[in-house]
């Protein structure tokens, strides 16, 4: 395997695909490592209700170069940190950060299909009422891919 997408956000999910990468690959980990972060607009429920792609190419142009994107996407670099780092100390040498912005779980499997990853790897550690309430990504990401995903608990 050369290209493994790990799909990050700063929670107990992310936390568990970064160890549960680490575990997989370990003594042999794949060339390159692909971390990937979505930015959401409002909460879970603002982007995924939108009722087509038109209406969030026109909210992301209206917040393009705005400070509040600006203060969202440094957030999502320092959340890069920590896995970039416990990545490195674990012998994964190249390891890539894209940072991304709409439907989670669509733009997982768009950015895996970008970059050629051969595997993704997502958390899957919300409770079935959170899951009910906030949508899966998990699932959505593992119906929508092309490639083998790995849910990581």
């Amino acid at each position: 395997m050369k290209r493994v997408l790990v799909a990050v956000d700063g929670s107990k999910g992310s936390h568990a695909c970064i160890e549960t990468c680490a575990r997989l690959f370990a003594g042999r980990p794949p060339p390159t490592v692909i971390l990937v972060h979505v930015l959401g607009f409002g909460g879970p429920s603002a982007v995924d209700g939108m009722s087509n792609d038109a209406e969030l190419a026109e909210l992301r142009e209206a917040i393009e170069g705005s400070p509040q994107l600006e203060e969202r996407k440094a957030k999502a670099e320092a959340i890069f940190a920590a896995p970039r780092a416990f990545f490195k100390e674990h012998g994964f040498g190249d390891v890539h950060t894209v940072i991304k912005s709409g439907r989670a779980a669509e733009e997982i499997v768009n950015t895996a299909a970008e970059h050629g990853a051969e595997l993704i790897v997502v958390g899957n550690t919300r409770s079935l009422i959170n899951r009910l309430m906030l949508g899966d990504v998990a699932h959505q990401v593992a119906k929508g891919a092309t490639v083998p995903v790995l849910l990581a608990r």
